[in-house]
């Protein structure tokens, strides 16, 4: 499970946007969302960048 700091998120679309932007890349991908903390944690076979990217796609900041 890889975690990463994610900057701008304020409300459940955010998190169904960044959850469905991770997804698209790895559809058995599992993504739980902290919202208030944060974080997003994600365990995936994708490789750390390009979560990252996804993440950064839909505009957020990526810590």
């Amino acid at each position: 499970m890889q975690t990463f700091n994610v900057q701008g998120m304020t409300c459940g679309h955010c998190e169904r946007a960044v959850a469905q932007a991770i997804k698209a890349r790895d559809p058995g991908a599992e993504v739980i969302i902290d919202r208030a903390a944060g974080t997003v944690q994600v365990q995936s076979t994708l490789q750390e960048g390009e979560i990252r990217a996804a993440i950064a796609e839909e505009g957020y900041q990526v810590g």
